[in-house]
């Protein structure tokens, strides 16, 4: 199982768009510090996530979230604000 998540910073509000394999464990890493850019607005909670078959779904979905058509569908659908 694969995942397309979106990470929302508790200290700034600002969003984390990605993919993985374990997710639960990629938020740990995430939290951790492990990651330069997510670093400095730790903590993270899981805000979205969604499952996929293959690792190139997952991936194609997380790039969806980045795109302006992305972030246009997560706010029409009140996942993001």
């Amino acid at each position: 199982m694969f995942y397309a998540y979106i990470l929302k910073s508790l200290k700034d509000q600002t969003y984390y768009y990605g993919s993985t394999e374990d997710l639960q464990d990629r938020i740990k890493s995430q939290n951790a510090g492990k990651v330069k850019y997510t670093k400095g607005h730790r903590p993270y909670k899981l805000h979205y996530y969604e499952t996929f078959q293959t690792r190139k779904e997952a991936v194609a979905r997380g790039s969806f979230f980045k795109s302006i058509e992305g972030y246009k569908w997560l706010k029409s659908n009140g996942i993001t604000t």
